[in-house]
C-alpha cells in the first residue's frame, strides 16, 4: 500500500494468488497482525479510497473486480461471492467511519429530453446537407459538399456530449480523424473507386448520400439502445449474486442492444435509399454503423485502446484499396490493383468498406463481450444528462 499526498492509503491490485498480502495470512507490522485476525478489515484498508468514495455496495463490488478480486478470493474470506463481501465492507465502512457520509444510492440515469434531443441533431444536419446537394450543381455543389462534410462531422460531437454515449476526455484525435475518414469514404469512396478503375475520375463522381444520411439519422436509435443496455445492465448488477452470473446475464443484453440498433439502421438505409433513389448499401453502411456503435460503447466505458485500433485498421484498409488502384497506373505496377479488381469484379465496390468495417466490428464485438459484461464496466451510472 502506498501513501498519497493526503496521507490516505491507495490500494494495490489484488489477485487470487495474493493470499500473503490480502490479510489471509499474517504479515509483518500492525496492519498485518490486524489482517491475520480480521482479513476483511485488512482488505478494507487496502481499498480504503474505494470504500471512501463508494455510494453503494455495488460500486465496491465493481471496484474489487477491477482490482482482480474474484469470487474465489471472496470464498477465502468466508463470503459466497464478491457482492456479499462488498455488502459487508460497505456496512462496516459506514459504521466505523471509514467512508464519508452517504447522500443516497443513485440509480441509473433515465431518458432525459436534453440528450434525447441532441441525438436528433446529426440526422437534422444530414438531411439539410442532402437537400443542399440536391438543389445545387457545379461549383456551388462542391462548396455545399465541403461545408456539409464539416457539418456532418460536428453532428455526432454535439449529439454525444451528454447521455449514454458521452466520452469525456476519452476519444483521441486520431480516433476522431479515422471516424471522419470512414464516414467520408461512405459518401465518396465507392464512386471514386469505380471511377478510378475506369481510368478516371473525369470530373465529378456520384456521391452516396443515402447511406450517410441513414447513419446520421441512426445516431438517435444508437443513443437509445446504449441507454437501454446501460439501464438493464445496472438492474442486473443489483440482482446478481456473483460475477459470473452477472456476465452471463449481461451478454444477451449487449447482443440484443446491438441487434436492435442494426434493425433500426437497416430500416433507415432502406427508407433513405428509396427516398433518394440510391442503393442503400446495406453491407458497407451496416458494417460501419456497427463498428461506430461498438467503438463508442467501449470508449464511453473507458476502454478506448482497442476501438482506436479498430477504427484505424478499417480506415487504413479503405485508404490502401483506393491508393492501390491509382498506384497501378504507374509503369509496371498494374499488379497492385489485382486484389481490389478481383474483389470489386466479384461483389462490387461496396465490398471494400463492408469487409474493412465488418472485420473491425467483429473485433470490437469480441472485446465488448469480454469487457462490457464485467461489473466494473457498470460501476458508475451513465454520465448525467
Amino acid at each position: 500500500m502506498t501513501i498519497d499526498s493526503a496521507g490516505r492509503g491507495t490500494a494495490a491490485p489484488l489477485r487470487d494468488g495474493d493470499s500473503a498480502r490480502d490479510g489471509l495470512h499474517g504479515t509483518h507490522g500492525p496492519a498485518g497482525r490486524r489482517g491475520a485476525v480480521d482479513p476483511v478489515k485488512a482488505l478494507m484498508h487496502r481499498h480504503r479510497e474505494l470504500c471512501e468514495r463508494a455510494v453503494d455496495p455495488l460500486e465496491i463490488a465493481a471496484g474489487l473486480e477491477a482490482h482482480g478480486v474474484t469470487d474465489r478470493t471472496a470464498a477465502r474470506l468466508r463470503h459466497r461471492d464478491v457482492f456479499s463481501l462488498a455488502e459487508e465492507m460497505y456496512a462496516r465502512a459506514a459504521r466505523d467511519g471509514e467512508a464519508a457520509p452517504r447522500t443516497g444510492t443513485p440509480g441509473p440515469s433515465g431518458p432525459r429530453s436534453s440528450w434525447a434531443a441532441l441525438a436528433l441533431v446529426p440526422g437534422t444536419l444530414g438531411a439539410a446537407v442532402v437537400v443542399g446537394l440536391r438543389l445545387t450543381e457545379g461549383q456551388p455543389r462542391l462548396a455545399v459538399a465541403a461545408f456539409g462534410a464539416l457539418v456532418i462531422a460536428s453532428g455526432p460531437y454535439l449529439a454525444f456530449r451528454r447521455g449514454p454515449l458521452s466520452t469525456p476526455h476519452r476519444t483521441t484525435g486520431a480516433a476522431r480523424a479515422w471516424t471522419c475518414w470512414l464516414v467520408a469514404y461512405a459518401l465518396v469512396g465507392d464512386g471514386l473507386l469505380s471511377a478510378a478503375r475506369d481510368g478516371g475520375p473525369h470530373g465529378s463522381w456520384p456521391l452516396a448520400t443515402a447511406p450517410v444520411l441513414a447513419l446520421c439519422l441512426a445516431c438517435a436509435p444508437a443513443a437509445w439502445c446504449a441507454h437501454l443496455f446501460a439501464d438493464r445492465a445496472r438492474r442486473r448488477l443489483s440482482a446478481s449474486r456473483g460475477l459470473e452470473e452477472f456476465a452471463a446475464s449481461v451478454r444477451p443484453l449487449l447482443l440484443g442492444a446491438l441487434a436492435l440498433f442494426m434493425s433500426a439502421l437497416c430500416g433507415l438505409l432502406a427508407l433513405c435509399g428509396t427516398a433518394l433513389d440510391e442503393p442503400p448499401a446495406f453491407a458497407g453502411a451496416g458494417a460501419l454503423g456497427a463498428l461506430l456503435l461498438l467503438a463508442r460503447l467501449l470508449t464511453a466505458r473507458g476502454f478506448s485502446h482497442v476501438p482506436g485500433r479498430a477504427l484505424a485498421g478499417a480506415g487504413a484498409v479503405e485508404a490502401t484499396a483506393l491508393a492501390s488502384v491509382f498506384a497501378a497506373r504507374l509503369p509496371g505496377c498494374s499488379f497492385l490493383a489485382a486484389p481490389v479488381d478481383g474483389l470489386v469484379d466479384a461483389a462490387g465496390a461496396g465490398t471494400v468498406p463492408a469487409l474493412a468495417c465488418g472485420a473491425g466490428a467483429l473485433v470490437l464485438l469480441v472485446q465488448a463481450t469480454r469487457t462490457l459484461t464485467r461489473a466494473s464496466a457498470h460501476a458508475q451510472p451513465s454520465p448525467p444528462p
